[in-house]
């Protein structure tokens, strides 16, 4: 689809590469609003212009870029990885600010699905005299934004189960050793599949027997995650996630049973706690998720531990699993990467497709994505 502004070319392929390059690079930070690129280019094809979604969501890309160019960006095109905004916020609509600018071309990689926006960005460009082209790198860019998409889609967001274990599926020894099964190119690669994410969750065991920090370290990067912890009745230990809850943010799922001296503790040491509620003897994995995508956050990736990520998956809310494999094994007295799903038949068991299958140092990541079903087929 191109609309009023014609058929995307060769170089609007080129310059929206950039876009999304710029975009990718405010993945885990722009949250609650999208990891959005925008490059401003001259009728010369001269860059006058880039920028990318803030931390925190402001500015936006197109104020950002439109600021760098100046009085320049008069007849100029502006390459933008999600449809403009519309809708007066804290800030005056994107959309509206290009056109005040003098562009006069505007090339969009996917729609947006928020309700105030939804093709009024593209309506109010072209009310205003601004040529259109849509859907230029669109399925590359509804790739990045998946995030965004899944919150405004669904009102949750996209969870991406991580898994480090050895050959046999097993993520310890029968005494718990665990440090460590992967190789140091492997934990260097989700420190960065960290930074990618607005959020890293583990399970309450995972907290107690751990001590996780869960944080980016290694990569140069001082901004981390939200650290979120499923805990229904908040009895975690005062650890690496209790001292450093006023430097880095720690939200804990907990449920209506918690005790209050535990919530007045934790809220004292600087953690965000978010009631859900119980589904027997767990939390509602559905409701916490919802409650987290009402948060403000878009991406999640879960590290632990298996009685969390047999929830997510049997609930169907693991839309990506990155599964680290290392050349060893441990045997039946280990300990399973994942807890107990019920399944009794192949045919119900949750279906993924490969992605893709690279060695990360000596070991070997594999990602994999839901199959979809189709409508009245039988589940597996």
């Amino acid at each position: 689809m191109s609309g009023a502004g014609g058929a995307a070319s060769g170089a609007d392929a080129r310059f929206m590469a950039l876009a999304l390059a710029m975009g990718r690079r405010a993945l885990g930070a722009a949250w609650p609003n999208p990891a959005v690129g925008c490059v401003l280019v001259s009728p010369d094809r001269r860059i006058l212009g880039r920028g990318a979604t803030a931390p925190g969501g402001r500015p936006h890309a197109e104020t950002q870029a439109l600021a760098a160019a100046g009085a320049a960006a008069r007849g100029a095109t502006a390459y933008v990885t999600l449809e403009p905004c519309a809708h007066h916020g804290q800030t005056p609509p994107c959309a509206e600010a290009l056109a005040r600018a003098g562009v006069a071309r505007v090339v969009v990689a996917a729609p947006d699905p928020d309700p105030r926006v939804n093709g009024r960005g593209v309506a109010l460009l072209r009310a205003a005299g601004v040529a259109v082209t849509e859907e230029c790198r669109r399925a590359e860019a509804e790739a990045d934004l998946a995030g965004f998409l899944m919150r405004a889609r669904h009102g949750r967001p996209r969870v991406t189960l991580k898994l480090a274990a050895s050959l046999d599926g097993r993520i310890a020894t029968a005494t718990g050793e665990s440090r460590w099964i992967t190789g140091p190119e492997a934990r260097r690669r989700v420190h960065l599949m960290r930074a990618g994410h607005d959020a890293v969750m583990v399970g309450g065991g995972t907290a107690r027997a751990d001590d996780p920090a869960l944080t980016i370290r290694g990569l140069g990067i001082e901004r981390q995650p939200v650290r979120v912890v499923f805990s229904r009745r908040l009895d975690l230990p005062r650890g690496r996630l209790w001292e450093s809850a006023k430097v880095a943010p720690v939200w804990l799922c907990h449920g209506p049973d918690a005790p209050e001296q535990s919530r007045a503790r934790w809220e004292e040491a600087g953690a965000r706690l978010l009631e859900v509620p119980a589904q027997g003897r767990q939390l509602s994995v559905t409701d916490a998720m919802a409650a987290l995508g009402a948060a403000g956050l878009t991406s999640v990736l879960v590290e632990g531990g298996g009685a969390l990520a047999a929830s997510l998956l049997s609930a169907g809310l693991v839309d990506e699993i990155a599964s680290f494999t290392a050349g060893l094994a441990l045997g039946a007295e280990g300990t399973q990467s994942l807890g107990a799903l019920g399944i009794d038949r192949l045919a119900s068991a949750p279906r993924y497709a490969l992605v893709e299958a690279v060695p990360v140092g000596a070991d070997l990541l594999h990602r994999w994505r839901p199959v979809p079903r189709v409508p009245g087929e039988p589940p597996g």
